[in-house]
């Protein structure tokens, strides 16, 4: 089982669309990319794509947030979602970053509980250019 993570906390999965690898992508359904993945291989795709899942093998491997980032600059408007090795203190830079959610193991869940993922989920007040910017008025 898994848990869905947003700015509210834990939740359940909400998704009932079939999610499949980019390889088998098709108009309605979600896809699944891999942390290595080029984002360009989805242009002229994406307004067909309701939801994308990030992989994050390991939590110390960024290159999701790069895919997330891409995604949102090149105009998707869908769900994006991180999935696999995600930790809370991560949960503030994959919203920055684009990720609409992350979806995280029961394990993770027990190990990580909802207080430790909501203390971060006031993304936008606490990023290092507001800190800066609130020092420089100072």
């Amino acid at each position: 089982m898994t848990v869905i993570v947003t700015d509210t906390g834990f939740g359940p999965e909400t998704w009932t669309t079939p999610i499949v690898p980019l390889e088998e992508a098709r108009k309605g359904v979600g896809i699944t990319l891999p942390s290595s993945a080029d984002p360009l291989e989805l242009a002229g795709r994406l307004p067909d794509v309701q939801m994308i899942k990030v992989h994050f093998p390991n939590f110390a491997d960024g290159r999701g947030f790069s895919i997330a980032r891409k995604l949102r600059l090149m105009g998707y408007t869908g769900r994006l979602r991180a999935y696999g090795h995600v930790i809370a203190d991560q949960y503030a830079m994959a919203r920055r970053a684009g990720f609409d959610e992350v979806e995280i193991s029961d394990d993770l869940a027990a190990r990580q509980p909802e207080d430790q993922w909501l203390s971060r989920a006031n993304w936008q007040a606490h990023d290092y250019q507001s800190r800066l910017r609130h020092v420089a008025a100072e």
